[in-house]
């Protein structure tokens, strides 16, 4: 009997057994043996409106779950429609498989039309990019894949399937996934870490997007609330430790001059736990300056602004852990500034937390969400100025309820993200939070979220321009010019979707609006006109002129 097998149909084999169970995508002619492979499987292909929206949500599936999203494109302008996706989840460190199409390799049926190298194309923004050329090699290059692409740091992957390698026959066997462990950090650094620890003044914890593991949320809190180091986090790591606690000291939204950051310059020692260089820097570090103990699965990228004394690398959680019983407990050392330093900060962000001032401004809509959104319940959001007030001012209270991308920094994302987050956890309430800019840029997910039966709000934070760069232009000194423009009417083009649409017409509408929007179900747009010329008086000039606490 013979044991021959299409090679599109081995290569969905391959997907199952690594655990696939969706594929968002959007196919061409060169996936349609592999489509048909699908239509038997159990995998479910979701079809999306964008490859942008099928990179984006893939990626998150990866963000959310640690295991590798799967999505799907043709070749040509197909392919180069997940190049953004692809950056977002390279930097974003998310595990990511990309699956594109191409031209008969053997044969050519049409020239050179819509080939363009997309293999080397994708190679600088993955951690690695094949082309599929025998049926046999398939088994092997989908387990290596996996591999790497979820092995830390995880990123994205990208393999190209032509359409006559997929047609053709192959006797090759699905190679089964298998546990993958980490080393753990030497005893000889993990002493000479809880040595500088012990021996620091005011220390100080600073955790990343790299803590924000499932295996690592755990031990860490533990080893917060055990050494009670006050802490603060970068934006991508979110929640990793309930941000209520009384020694959290904030979110580094800004790179320098905010309040956080009178602390981190008095701090002696910043103990820093799953943050490399590609997020966006919480603080420069400077010749002679403080001490740093870099704590990762990899060894530092050392930088101009970052180049650690002490590299503590291996398992996280188990480098915690032992680090945690070499500290015995809680670590002495002055807190007396940290504390006064958050008092101070706290008495800050309060201010226009219920501002009656419409449209609205920053402060107030920040304030809103966080009352309608549950402990577990999740944000995404897209970029603009408004993901600055909401790392600022929006508290977490557990890991992955704020996502947002401090990494590429990409327009588009928010509401794809959004809906793989909902997909993911039906029972828990989910709401994007986009600008006007950034919504327009993937809105026609809407109809995908429609079709999908998800429970989602979408807040559109409306002022009709580009927010983030006319602050960046004022801040520069620039005329405000050549960054407005004109929006649909929402409420019409939420409901051509068959979604609901709402508009705030006074600012006390926010609250109870988006709570019947989440008991109603379904998609539920929301346009919030919002007022920003709060970023210029509370971003530059209130910070220009703080002084920090003596």
């Amino acid at each position: 009997m013979s044991n021959l097998k299409k090679a599109s149909d081995l290569l969905v084999r391959a997907l199952e057994s690594e655990g696939v169970t969706h594929i968002f995508a959007v196919p061409g002619e060169e996936n349609l043996d592999l489509v048909e492979s699908l239509r038997t499987s159990t995998i479910e292909l979701v079809l999306t409106r964008h490859e942008q929206g099928a990179g984006f949500m893939a990626a998150t599936y990866g963000r959310l779950t640690g295991k590798a999203g799967v999505c799907m494109a043709t070749l040509g302008p197909g392919a180069t429609n997940l190049a953004t996706p692809a950056a977002y989840a390279h930097l974003g460190g998310m595990p990511l498989i990309m699956i594109t199409g191409q031209k008969p390799i053997k044969k050519s049926k049409q020239g050179q039309f819509q080939i363009i190298d997309v293999v080397g194309l994708f190679d600088p923004i993955c951690k690695m990019s094949k082309q599929i050329v025998h049926g046999n090699t398939i088994p092997a290059l989908v387990r290596e894949a996996f591999r790497i692409a979820e092995e830390e740091r995880p990123g994205a992957v990208l393999l190209e399937l032509p359409e006559d390698i997929a047609a053709e026959d192959t006797d090759a066997q699905v190679l089964p996934p298998h546990p993958r462990f980490y080393a753990v950090a030497d005893e000889a650094v993990l002493d000479e870490a809880a040595a500088l620890i012990k021996n620091a003044k005011m220390p100080l914890i600073l955790i990343g997007a790299g803590a924000n593991r499932r295996n690592a949320q755990k031990t860490l809190s533990d080893f917060v609330h055990s050494t009670q180091i006050p802490f603060f986090n970068t934006q991508m790591g979110k929640g990793v430790v309930d941000e209520r606690s009384n020694i959290y000291l904030g979110t580094a939204a800004l790179s320098s001059d905010d309040y956080l950051h009178c602390a981190i310059d008095r701090s002696d020692l910043i103990i820093n736990i799953g943050h490399d260089v590609v997020e966006k820097p919480p603080f420069f570090m400077e010749p002679d300056g403080k001490l740093v103990i870099h704590i990762n699965y990899k060894s530092a990228r050392v930088d101009q602004v970052y180049f650690p004394q002490v590299e503590v690398v291996g398992d996280l959680a188990r480098s915690i852990n032992r680090l945690n019983e070499k500290l015995g407990g809680e670590v002495k050392c002055d807190r007396s500034y940290y504390r006064r330093i958050l008092d101070d900060l706290d008495s800050q962000l309060k201010k226009g937390m219920d501002d009656p001032r419409f449209p609205i401004i920053p402060q107030r809509f920040v304030a809103d969400t966080r009352k309608v959104m549950g402990d577990k319940d999740i944000i995404a959001l897209d970029n603009g100025i408004y993901k600055i007030w909401y790392a600022r001012n929006y508290k977490a209270y557990h890991p992955n309820t704020v996502l947002l991308d401090n990494a590429l920094a990409t327009m588009g994302a928010g509401l794809p993200s959004a809906m793989m987050a909902a997909m993911l956890n039906p029972e828990q309430r989910v709401m994007a939070i986009c600008g006007d800019g950034g919504f327009m840029m993937n809105s026609q997910e809407l109809e995908t979220a429609v079709r999908l039966g998800l429970n989602l709000v979408v807040t559109i934070l409306n002022d009709g321009s580009y927010g983030m760069i006319r602050w960046k232009q004022t801040a520069a000194g620039f005329k405000d010019w050549g960054l407005n423009y004109n929006n649909p009417d929402f409420i019409l083009y939420a409901k051509s979707y068959g979604a609901t649409g709402h508009r705030i017409n006074d600012v006390d509408e926010l609250v109870p609006t988006l709570e019947n929007a989440f008991k109603a179900g379904g998609v539920h747009v929301v346009d919030v006109p919002v007022d920003y010329s709060e970023n210029q008086k509370v971003l530059i000039d209130e910070l220009a002129q703080k002084t920090c606490l003596l």
